[in-house]
C-alpha cells in the first residue's frame, strides 16, 4: 500500500511533501510499528496532515493523535473573551499531551505561521493562553527537558503565510515550498542527506567540546559587546538529540551559560515574533547574569512582559551560534517564526537551559544542576543577534582563540 500512496502524490506532483513526509516519520522521530504519535497542527494544514497520517498507517502506527487548532478560531476567542473567560475554555488546556507523554509518545509539532493575525489581540491575553499551555502539560514538558521522549518542531508552509513572504510571486505557496525544499535538503534522499550533515554537525561540535571553552566575547557593529560565561561542565550540541532530530531544518551548535555570569549588552539583528507579536530593534543589557535593562522600538511591551514573566526569564538558558553564510541567511528572508529565523543567525534565549548540554545532565539533580548555573525556568524564547560582522573570542584551555570571525565560525 505505500507504494501506491507514494505513486498518487508523485503523479500530483507533491514529490517534496513526499521527501517531507519520509525526513519527519522515518529521519527525525524515527516512528517505528507500535509506536504511539502525536501531532500539533493547524487546521489550515489538513491536507499534508493526512498525506502524513496515511503514511504512518501504512507504517503499522495505529495510535495516532491529532491535536489541530485553529488560529483564526482562537484569535476570536481571545479578542472576545475575558481573561477568566480563557483561563476557564477547555480549548487552551493541554493536558491531553501528558496523556501521550505517559505512553512515550512521538511529538511531531508543525510552525505554520499567520503572520499579522494577532495584531489587534491584548498581548496580556495571548500570554495568558500560553501561560495556560505550559502549566496543563507538565508531564510532557518534563519528558521533553529529560530527553525521555522523541520530539521534532517542523516549519510547514501554509497559503497566508506564503502571502505575505512571497507576495511578488504568482505562485507564493508553491515558491514557499522550494525553498523550504533546498533548506530541508528535500532534493533526493532527505533522510540521507541530514544524516551526512548532522555527522559534519559533529565535527564542529566535538571541536568546540575539545576547546574547554570558559567564557565566549561577543561583539558587532549593531553595540553588541557581551560575555558569556560557561561552567566547566557545559557542552556543545547540535540539532540531533540522539537518534532524534528535534527541529528542522537547523543549521545551529548550541550550549547552556551559567546564568549568573553573562555581562554586557546586545543588540537584536533580526524582528522576534512571540506569539504572533513582533518585537523589533532592541537590546538587553546585562549584569552578573541578570536583565537590568532592554529597550526596544517595537513591541516593548511585548519584550516586558517575557523578561517579567517568571524569575528564570531573566537569565540566560542558551547560547547558539549559527553561520551568517548559512542557507537560510543566504534567502535574505525574514520568515517571521523562530524556527527559520533562529537558524539564520547567532542567537541566544532568555529561560530555561539544556540538561544534555551539561555533563551527564540528564541524571544530575536540580540542586546539581543549579549550581552548574542551569536555569530551570520552564519557558524558553529565543532571540537572534547575529551579524554580517560578528567576532566572537573564547578564552580556552590554550588561551583566548577566534572561533567566529566577519559572522562564520573559524574554528
Amino acid at each position: 500500500m505505500i507504494n501506491f500512496f507514494f505513486k498518487d502524490i508523485i503523479n500530483n506532483g507533491d514529490r517534496m511533501e513526499n521527501e517531507y513526509i519520509k525526513l519527519l516519520i522515518d529521519g527525525c522521530l524515527k516512528v517505528k510499528k507500535g509506536d504511539s504519535l502525536f501531532i500539533s497542527y493547524d487546521k489550515i494544514n489538513n491536507e499534508f496532515v493526512d498525506k502524513l497520517v496515511s503514511y504512518a498507517k501504512n507504517k503499522g502506527i495505529d495510535d495516532i493523535y491529532l491535536d489541530a487548532t485553529n488560529a483564526f478560531q482562537i484569535h476570536d476567542i481571545l479578542n472576545s473573551s475575558t481573561k477568566k473567560e480563557i483561563e476557564e475554555n477547555p480549548l487552551f488546556n493541554s493536558h491531553i499531551w501528558d496523556e501521550y507523554a505517559k505512553k512515550k509518545a512521538h511529538f511531531l509539532m508543525f510552525c505554520s505561521e499567520i503572520p499579522n493575525l494577532m495584531d489587534d489581540v491584548d498581548s496580556e491575553k495571548i500570554a495568558l493562553k500560553s501561560k495556560i499551555a505550559l502549566e496543563t502539560k507538565p508531564l510532557y514538558r518534563k519528558y521533553q527537558k529529560d530527553g525521555i521522549i522523541p520530539w521534532c518542531i517542523a516549519a510547514l508552509p501554509n497559503k497566508y503565510w506564503a502571502e505575505i513572504l512571497f507576495k511578488d510571486s504568482s505562485k507564493p505557496l508553491e515558491e514557499f515550498w522550494n525553498t523550504l525544499g533546498k533548506l530541508c535538503m528535500l532534493d533526493g534522499n532527505a533522510v540521507k542527506n541530514w544524516e551526512e550533515f548532522l555527522h559534519k554537525q559533529e565535527e564542529i561540535k566535538n571541536k568546540l567540546n575539545d576547546l574547554k571553552i570558559t567564557k565566549l566575547y561577543y561583539k558587532n557593529s549593531l553595540g553588541t559587546d557581551l560575555q558569556i560565561s560557561l561552567s566547566d561542565k557545559a557542552l556543545w550540541q547540535n540539532a540531533s538529540e540522539g537518534e532524534y532530530i528535534v527541529n528542522i531544518p537547523s543549521y545551529e551548535t548550541f550550549t547552556t551559560p551559567d546564568l549568573h555570569k553573562t555581562q554586557g549588552i546586545v543588540y537584536s539583528s533580526k524582528p522576534l515574533i512571540y506569539n504572533g507579536k513582533v518585537i523589533d530593534e532592541f537590546y538587553i543589557k546585562f549584569d552578573k547574569g541578570k536583565v537590568v535593562d532592554f529597550k526596544a522600538k517595537k513591541g516593548e511591551d511585548i519584550l516586558k512582559e517575557i523578561i517579567e514573566s517568571e524569575k528564570g526569564m531573566k537569565y540566560l538558558g542558551e547560547a547558539a551560534l549559527v553561520n551568517y553564510n548559512s542557507p537560510i541567511s543566504k534567502t535574505n528572508i525574514c520568515f517571521e517564526t523562530t524556527l527559520l529565523d533562529e537558524n539564520a543567525s547567532c542567537h541566544l534565549a532568555l529561560g530555561m537551559g539544556f540538561l544534555e548540554c551539561v555533563e551527564d545532565g540528564l541524571n544530575k539533580s536540580e540542586e546539581e544542576l543549579t549550581k552548574l548555573g542551569v536555569n530551570s525556568c520552564q519557558n524558553h524564547v529565543d532571540f537572534m543577534i547575529g551579524t554580517k560582522d560578528m567576532e566572537i573570542l573564547a578564552d580556552t584551555k590554550d588561551g583566548k582563540v577566534t572561533i567566529m570571525k566577519d559572522g562564520n565560525l573559524v574554528i
